[in-house]
């Protein structure tokens, strides 16, 4: 029992009034109340390591893993390898190759990694934890290579599922179908037509709806189109079902809101999966006030799993409220909000990222800007008056160079501004003569491999081949000394982060394809790439310092593997499996 050093001194006082007391019944007195501070101080500084799915470790000993095949980024991003590392409460206390024979005549726990390859845990740097633990617990039609296969399958969930007033699922992707078409709402009417439906294209920009969630979102023929989205209309002016961007708004303001209880529910079912996969700290891309308030608690009660650098949406109503409240930060490292989440457009899968020029696929498209250049100029200046960091999604090479503009305009009107690191969202499809403004700027573009190994199949089609030559650019980004922060985009791809690895180094998908890779001069090496998912990413948070590596003082996040990453065949990268999760010295029950 852990008692409260106030408890303990009003009890000893209590006692010390009584007439009979003597000297040594009153030293005994101090000494336990001495222990009870002890006790006190103890347990609030262990109070991380009370987080549940953590097996229990003596917290009286040190841990010492050897017999590792390690390997590490240093604060100053150099690759560094180890054998042997010591864990004291729950951080790195030391890593090198003879610490077995150094500390052989200390009490310490001792455990034999049979020669396992350790890395550092890794973060994900942008991803949406919430969406992830909704989307699995939703249908996901991820894929399915024709409209009439994902209608079966929303069909059988139906099926399964009678109690769900809406039907709601995700991950459908028209590029990969023989039509390469928008699906409508009859494809969905012909197998269910009784309750609303809505699908969420696979990168989170589009909504495909059945007839009946068109009529409970009001949406005809006469329905205008908002700023920064569109309603597909077919020849005869009527709504197909395909809602693009901001007009997605419509109907899921319609929607049943998840209760906390269901929140709760997903943020336990991603943190679980996430951190099977290897990925210990996410930096969540959006939060809504709910969402904000649910981390906050989660963090004061030490029930977080994993730990979380959350930007705050933009778009909220209680923007400014969230903002006046400062930075959020955890003793224990768990949750940090101190960064915006600004939306400037759309995605190029559904053609709502923003162009300089128009798509060689539909050449009277330009795009879609989500946040005008006016209203971001204000949402910037509100952010930056709270000395928040902002995060703003840019995916064509117009929403980039705007997004350049404006932090050149924010840093001009007070050069401290340039001080927050903040970063571009996505950075897809970047003007070449942009490219350098990012590193002038200080801007850290935050990208995610798999993006271009799933868009390869239809970016040219999309923008053409002249402009292919500023996307994806890890490569030139890396040669200017750009630091980029990798990530998943999760569940818009899938966030086993070898995935990620792999894409980045080889610019293929997982069957190999293409044989050379994809626009190949701009790979990443192995190096890099875990360094983009580790101390690049923690430098990308303002983490660098307690996260992203196993230095001293560093808290001890590591994952175990079942292979040697930089010395393997690079089209084996996304098979590597790991096999244990620690999190502050603690391992994880890894389950998916």
């Amino acid at each position: 029992m852990n008692i409260s050093p106030q408890s303990a001194f009003l009890a000893t006082v209590t006692r010390i009034k009584h007439p009979t007391i003597t000297v040594i019944t009153f030293i005994s007195l101090l000494l336990s109340l001495c222990a009870a501070f002890s006790s006190y101080a103890h347990g609030n500084a262990h109070q991380h390591s009370k987080h549940k799915n953590v097996m229990p470790a003596d917290e009286s000993t040190s841990l010492l893993v050897h017999n590792i095949n390690g390997y590490t980024f240093t604060t100053d991003r150099k690759l560094q390898r180890f054998s042997s590392m010591l864990i004291r409460h729950g951080k790195i206390h030391e890593i090198g190759d003879n610490l077995l024979k150094k500390y052989q005549d200390q009490k310490i726990t001792r455990l034999n990694g049979q020669g396992r390859t350790v890395l550092p845990g890794m973060t994900d740097a942008h991803g949406h934890i919430l969406g992830l633990g909704f989307n699995r617990m939703n249908v996901d039609v991820r894929g399915l290579t024709s409209a009439q296969a994902t209608a079966k399958k929303v069909a059988d969930y139906a099926n399964q599922n009678p109690q769900q007033q809406w039907i709601k699922g995700r991950g459908w992707n028209q590029v990969l179908w023989p039509s390469k078409q928008f699906p409508t709402a009859n494809d969905l009417d012909e197998v269910i037509a009784d309750r609303p439906v809505m699908l969420t294209r696979v990168d989170g920009h589009a909504s495909w709806l059945n007839t009946k969630a068109l009529q409970l979102a009001g949406i005809n023929s006469s329905t205008i189109s908002p700023e920064g989205g569109e309603i597909i209309k077919d020849e005869n002016g009527q709504p197909t079902g395909i809602l693009i961007d901001n007009a997605m708004n419509l109907v899921e303001k319609k929607l049943p809101k998840p209760t906390n209880k269901e929140k709760q529910m997903a943020l336990d079912i991603a943190s679980k999966h996430l951190l099977a996969l290897g990925v210990t700290s996410v930096h969540d891309a959006g939060i809504d006030h709910n969402t904000y308030h649910l981390y906050k608690d989660k963090a004061a009660n030490n029930t977080l799993d994993m730990r979380i650098y959350a930007m705050i949406s933009a778009n909220d109503p209680h923007f400014e409220t969230m903002l006046e409240k400062g930075h959020v930060k955890d003793e224990a490292d768990f949750l940090s909000i101190r960064s915006v989440k600004i939306y400037g457009d759309g995605a190029l899968g559904s053609r709502g990222a923003a162009l300089l020029k128009p798509y060689q696929d539909q050449p009277d498209n330009h795009g879609l800007l989500v946040t005008s250049q006016t209203q971001l100029r204000q949402l910037m200046q509100q952010t930056l008056a709270h000395n928040f960091q902002i995060n703003l999604h840019a995916i064509g090479d117009r929403a980039n160079r705007i997004a350049l503009d404006e932090f050149s305009f924010a840093f001009k009107q007070n050069p401290a501004n340039q001080a927050l690191r903040h970063r571009v969202e996505h950075a897809q499809v970047i003007s070449v003569d942009d490219i350098p403004r990012f590193k002038a700027l200080n801007i850290i573009p935050s990208m995610q491999p798999t993006h271009a190994t799933s868009d390869m199949n239809m970016a040219g089609d999309r923008v053409g081949k002249q402009r292919l030559a500023g996307a994806y650019a890890w490569q030139t980004l890396l040669k200017q000394n750009s630091v980029i922060a990798l990530g998943s985009d999760f569940p818009i791809e899938l966030a086993n982060p070898f995935f990620g690895i792999h894409a980045a180094v080889t610019r293929q998908n997982r069957d190999n394809q293409p044989v050379n890779g994809w626009i190949p001069e701009e790979a990443m090496t192995v190096a890099q790439a875990v360094r983009g998912f580790t101390i690049d990413a923690a430098y990308a948070a303002h983490q660098e310092h307690s996260l992203g590596g196993l230095e001293t003082g560093k808290w001890a996040d590591f994952i175990m593997v079942d292979r040697d990453i930089f010395t393997i065949p690079t089209n084996e990268l996304w098979k590597t499996q790991v096999l244990e999760t620690w999190v502050a010295g603690k391992r994880i029950q890894n389950t998916q």
